[in-house]
């Protein structure tokens, strides 16, 4: 009986202890007040873009083709190579073509044959009708005869009149031949540089359908970016606005130009619409490339040496439009205030009302993390 006694009397101030320990940890652990990150109200320049992925363009493109058939006999150039206006690019292999003009020579030669001899012809039938004139006159022939000498020349004037008409035709077809053989001669149409060679030296080319690519000839002294705008952004893009565009090969150099236009049909990817937004820049020293990727910002609206804060100061939008934010005064207080926004970038906005400049606006609240003060009793 003394034992048990003993025993209980044990297990009481076993549980006395452990229950002081663990009020004794739980008062010296309790967690640490909240600790406010803050950051001073400064001024910056703020700016408003529409941000888009474009590529880049010539202004002046032309593809350069045949247009007539033949095989490609010679290439007078290579990708990449500087041209004039007028400069021999290309030549197709000229033998059908002086064929053709031989044979619509020919034609014309007898053309203007048989119309010699309608002459001579006429000139007869003439001098004949004159004759029986002057016979009838002296009643030395019948009306009949003078009738048909008169026929004659009719009928000889009219067919001097058709071979006229084909004389006309055959000279079109010469002339025509003629240009046809001069098609063989393929010519830069513009100062610029071959972009790309479409066909190759030796291959067939057959012009009756379409006119077949020969190379492709860019004028690259003013490069043409297509920013491609989604639909939610158009809206806010006008022409005239400055922009800009980096590379992906130099992100921290901005080429800068302003908007020209706008296309009006829009381009559907992946289910999305996007506008074509264009805008040219020099390029005097040809580095700037076609189909280049470029990174596009068109300044939308700026704001210099603005009071700024972070987005992340602000709380929810009140119905008047302003927004809560807390400022950190001397003591450690926080005095809440309602302040007016103007221009929002993705991280900062503008204070038009509000704050003053170098005071404390509480960012984010951070709360010191506490140990498991728990305490499990058993037997």
């Amino acid at each position: 009986m003394k034992l048990f006694r003993r025993k209980r009397v044990l297990v009481y101030l076993l549980t006395v202890v452990l229950l002081g320990i663990g009020g004794w940890k739980a008062f010296f652990d309790a967690p640490d007040p909240p600790q406010h990150l803050t950051t001073p109200v400064a001024r910056e320049d703020l700016k408003q873009e529409v941000l888009a992925s474009g590529i880049l363009k010539a202004v002046k493109q032309v593809d350069v083709g045949a247009q007539v058939s033949g095989q490609l006999k010679k290439l007078y150039v290579e990708a990449g190579s500087t041209v004039k206006k007028g400069q021999l690019l290309a030549e197709i292999d000229p033998e059908q073509a002086q064929n053709g003009l031989k044979g619509t020579q020919a034609n014309l030669d007898h053309q203007l044959a048989q119309r010699d001899a309608t002459l001579a012809s006429l000139q007869q039938a003439k001098q004949e009708l004159t004759r029986q004139q002057a016979m009838m006159r002296d009643e030395s022939t019948t009306q009949k005869s003078l009738e048909a000498a008169l026929a004659e020349v009719k009928k000889q004037q009219a067919t001097l009149l058709g071979q006229e008409a084909q004389i006309r035709k055959a000279q079109s077809e010469r002339d025509k031949a003629k240009i046809d053989l001069s098609f063989t001669r393929i010519l830069a149409p513009m100062d610029g540089e071959v972009i790309s060679i479409e066909t190759q030296e030796g291959q067939t080319i057959i012009a009756a359908q379409q006119v077949p690519v020969i190379l492709k000839l860019a004028d690259l002294s003013t490069i043409r970016v297509r920013a491609q705008v989604s639909e939610a952004d158009i809206i806010r893009v006008k022409s005239g606005m400055d922009a800009y565009f980096t590379l992906l090969g130099d992100s921290e150099k901005r080429i800068k130009g302003q908007v020209r236009s706008i296309e009006p049909k829009p381009e559907k990817i992946n289910n999305a619409m996007f506008y074509n937004t264009l805008f040219d820049v020099p390029n005097p020293d040809r580095h700037l490339r076609v189909d280049m990727t470029a990174q596009v910002g068109i300044l939308e609206r700026e704001v210099r040496q603005a009071l700024v804060v972070p987005l992340s100061a602000l709380g929810p939008a009140a119905k008047d439009g302003r927004y809560p934010v807390d400022v950190k005064k001397a003591d450690g207080k926080l005095d809440p205030r309602q302040v007016r926004i103007g221009l929002k970038t993705a991280t900062r906005a503008e204070v038009l009302e509000g704050l003053k400049l170098g005071e404390l606006v509480v960012t984010r609240v951070s709360h010191k993390p506490s140990e498991d003060s728990s305490v499990s009793i058993g037997f």
